[in-house]
């Protein structure tokens, strides 16, 4: 996979959640001949309508989608999943970040990101198990 695609309303808000979100992650550095790119354009880094976050697996690329639709309101067609180690220090982090919680399990939590979006921190084996046997709900 070379990289995960992210409709947003907003590209360098939702990179820098989840750069923070994921160990490992950061938001790629925007060099001298990029932030000129960008102010030809009238844009800056806060504004820019593309983002990328990289880190140890795949890129994110999140970019600007005006008035994004869902397929099915309260649903994403895909989500992310991301292991931790220590779940209750994991959602408290990301609740900082502003995510919200949808819904708790014992191996892993359901929560979306400041736009909406679903996402689970799973603790590494029980996690994966879960998809076998019934997908996410609300």
């Amino acid at each position: 996979m070379l990289q995960i695609v992210v409709d947003c309303e907003v590209p360098s808000r939702l990179a820098r959640f989840w750069a923070a979100l994921m160990p490992g992650y950061g938001v790629r550095a925007y060099d001298d001949a990029e932030i000129a790119r960008l102010a030809r354009l009238g844009l800056t880094p806060d504004s820019d309508p593309t983002v990328m976050v990289d880190g140890p697996g795949p890129t994110f690329y999140f970019q600007r989608v005006e008035g994004r639709v869902r397929a099915q309101p309260g649903r994403d067609r895909i989500h992310v999943d991301v292991p931790v180690t220590d779940l209750s220090a994991a959602v408290a982090h990301a609740h900082g970040l502003g995510a919200r919680t949808l819904r708790e399990a014992s191996d892993y939590v359901v929560l979306c990101d400041p736009e909406g979006n679903r996402f689970c921190l799973a603790l590494p084996h029980g996690h994966a198990s879960g998809h076998t046997r019934a997908p996410h709900g609300p």
